[in-house]
């Protein structure tokens, strides 16, 4: 189980998060973001499963406590577009992956849903990571192409979603296979958020746990 903490941005703000520890010291770390109902059980949950497979897992709380319950859509989308998505990834994102650098020799980044969308654009900005593995998540490309991705990247989507859809993803992989980056792309027959077991309604075990899997062998590969 994890812990909530406080950590400081580059500009030096303070700001807070949920960090798992890895059961070994010295660990390899990953930063995890939230879904666009913010930093919830849900996320915490995997940051401690993360965790418990061997990596100092750091959830930056980008709502600051906001959590919003999983029917109230209009609310969840108000908050995700408040939201500075360049300024977070640029310095909350940022500050988390250099806290978990004062400990961890390698960090990588993962995120669902907006989180997704925000791994992709921290794999263009964020020069302290060195892989990321966005879940159905892409940005527009003013904030982040799949020419400006530096590290290798994994990304796992869903075929039956109506937000980050597969004409989207296609032209994603597309753009990462015309400029030569190091990239993996999966698709599942699965809604989107098919990760959050909390959502009945979409939650795909069998597509989670193939997802899953596949995420801790590249985190394995490029982490340790």
């Amino acid at each position: 189980m994890g812990t909530r903490i406080s950590f400081k941005r580059p500009d030096g703000k303070t700001v807070e998060g949920y960090l798992a520890p890895s059961p070994t010291a010295n660990a390899p770390g990953v930063v995890m973001i939230q879904e666009w109902w913010g930093l919830s059980e849900q996320i915490t949950g995997l940051a401690d499963r993360l965790a418990a497979n061997g990596y100092d897992v750091l959830a930056p709380d980008l709502y600051s406590g906001t959590v919003v319950p999983y029917h109230d859509t209009e609310s969840a989308n108000r908050e995700m577009t408040s939201l500075n998505f360049l300024d977070a990834t640029d310095q909350t994102v940022r500050g988390a992956a250099q806290y978990l650098l004062k400990t961890s020799k390698k960090v990588g980044i993962t995120g669902f849903c907006m989180g997704g969308a925000m791994s992709v654009i921290a794999a263009a900005r964020v020069p302290e990571f060195a892989c990321a593995v966005p879940f159905y998540g892409i940005p527009p490309e003013a904030a982040a192409g799949p020419a400006d991705v530096k590290i290798p990247l994994q990304g796992h989507f869903a075929n039956k979603d109506d937000w980050c859809t597969p004409a989207a993803v296609d032209a994603f992989e597309a753009g990462l296979k015309k400029a030569g980056k190091i990239y993996e792309i999966y698709r599942y027959d699965a809604d989107h958020a098919f990760v959050n077991e909390q959502r009945a309604a979409v939650h795909d075990r069998k597509a989670a746990e193939e997802a899953w899997g596949r995420a801790l062998a590249f985190f394995k590969k490029h982490l340790g």
